[in-house]
């Protein structure tokens, strides 16, 4: 259930519907919005008198709302959220662009890329210190020392740093070195680690699974924001189908379907999300053209030689052509890099 205040409410007949909806047995979170603010009811709504609440002075409407996901739900929430990350805002109008390699390898392999990427328009660096992989013999990454190899690219170039979290272990770990948190789609429904992951004071960006649904990706976020944390950035990688020539099927519908249905900022992957470098461009102009708030990006010096996900990485070269094409297409929708 939702609440919808009267635009000239005063803050005694707002405290006076949080009384009548707390009566009802449910807790109750305030959303403030530039015209609307909304009274959202977190729990089981059944014992509010509806009525009531609905003759109160500052009430303009009641209405109930069938989706499970509230902390998410644009209905609770009307405006977009902007996340910010080290003065840098993902969601407000712009597009964001999250670039690295899939993995980090080596010092001058990630403050080279870093370097370049920067050079070409990205706002943030991404690179794998953890990684998850089909086979237990492949490259797992660097590891701990792959966080401090993008601690030092960070401090060479000043891009916040974005890499994978696997575990609930490394949490303390993430949270004092890590910008933004990522929550890799094998982790999407890992309860335990987003639970963690919502009490921190961090960005947190949350990778679709491989075969979610829209409901299951944002009850997932949901995970995370009744933790106390609402700095949550949706990330649409790809879905696996029956289609097995391209790595996964990205679904940019879902991009239109998640800003409909929630006030959070979406970017999409489609390096994961195809597989093959040749289509990244094609697919990041029209994830932009979309309304996708921004795009992670896999970019590698030598893709021929990359430990992990050489084929669809994109040269510095290319992500500089790339960057400059999505300024175009920025621009035909009155959005900006």
């Amino acid at each position: 259930m939702i609440v919808v205040l009267k635009q000239n409410y005063t803050e005694n007949q707002m405290l006076e519907a949080i009384k009548a909806m707390e009566n009802g047995g449910v807790k109750v979170m305030v959303s403030k919005g530039i015209d609307t603010t909304i009274l959202g009811a977190e729990g089981n709504s059944a014992g509010i008198d509806e009525e009531f609440l609905a003759q109160l002075p500052g009430v303009e409407r009641v209405m109930r709302v069938s989706e499970p996901y509230k902390k998410a739900n644009r209905k609770y929430h009307p405006d977009d959220t902007v996340v910010s990350v080290c003065g840098k805002k993902i969601g407000e109008g712009g597009v964001s662009l999250i670039a690295g390699p899939c993995s980090v390898e080596s010092h001058e392999q990630i403050i080279n890329i870093a370097k370049k990427v920067k050079a070409s328009g990205a706002t943030a660096l991404r690179g794998g210190a953890f990684k998850p992989r089909t086979s237990p013999y492949a490259f797992q990454g660097l590891e701990d020392e792959g966080i401090k190899l993008l601690i030092e690219a960070k401090k060479e170039t000043g891009l916040p740093i974005v890499t994978e979290i696997m575990s609930t272990e490394k949490i303390d770990l993430f949270a004092e070195n890590v910008d933004i948190i990522q929550v890799g789609a094998r982790n999407m429904q890992n309860f335990d680690l987003l639970k963690q992951l919502g009490h921190l004071d961090k960005p947190i960006l949350l990778k679709r699974g491989l075969s979610s649904t829209i409901e299951e990706w944002l009850m997932s976020a949901e995970y995370i924001m009744a933790g106390g944390n609402n700095k949550v950035i949706l990330c649409e990688r790809g879905i696996r189908t029956f289609e097995t020539y391209t790595r996964n099927t990205l679904d940019l519908s879902a991009v239109l379907a998640v800003k409909s249905l929630s006030h959070l900022p979406v970017i999409v992957d489609p390096s994961h999300a195809c597989g093959k470098a040749w289509m990244v461009e094609r697919m990041s102009l029209a994830a932009v053209a979309a309304g996708a708030d921004g795009l992670i990006i896999e970019v590698h010096n030598d893709p021929k030689n990359a430990l992990c996900d050489g084929a669809q990485s994109v040269t510095p070269d290319e992500f500089k052509i790339i960057s400059r094409k999505i300024n175009t297409i920025a621009d035909c929708i009155g959005k900006n890099i």
